[in-house]
């Protein structure tokens, strides 16, 4: 399992992960704070924050984070305690669980959702 630790200020003075276009990793990937991923998973990924996975992201895993905006792909299933955006190059085969979801036209999505994920 990778504990991603590096982290840097965002313009906005908040902390955030990347995972770099041509960049792969294989195991499971923890973030206690934002993330974006332009590269590929392979392996669940564990946000404390949101996640942003870039047109040519990829995850063949499982991913649950606070929020996510989705461009790229996800083979497996996702749970997001607040809001999923999935934008119009998003392609995600797998269930879902979510409070809230927006999708633009054009996005993907095959597998079954549930509104509110309560354990």
């Amino acid at each position: 399992m990778i504990n991603l630790k590096h982290k840097e200020k965002t313009p906005a003075g908040g902390l955030h992960n990347v995972l770099s276009s041509g960049s792969a990793i294989k195991g499971n990937v923890m973030a206690d704070t934002d993330f974006r991923l332009d590269g590929k998973v392979e392996g669940d990924i564990l946000c404390g924050g949101k996640i942003v996975i870039g047109p040519k992201g990829s995850v063949l895993g499982n991913v649950t984070a606070e929020n996510a905006e989705i461009m790229g792909e996800i083979a497996g299933c996702v749970k997001v305690n607040g809001k999923l955006v999935l934008k119009s190059t998003a392609r995600i085969a797998g269930d879902i669980c979510i409070r809230s979801i927006e999708i633009e036209p054009n996005a993907r999505f095959n597998g079954k959702c549930i509104m509110s994920c309560e354990e």
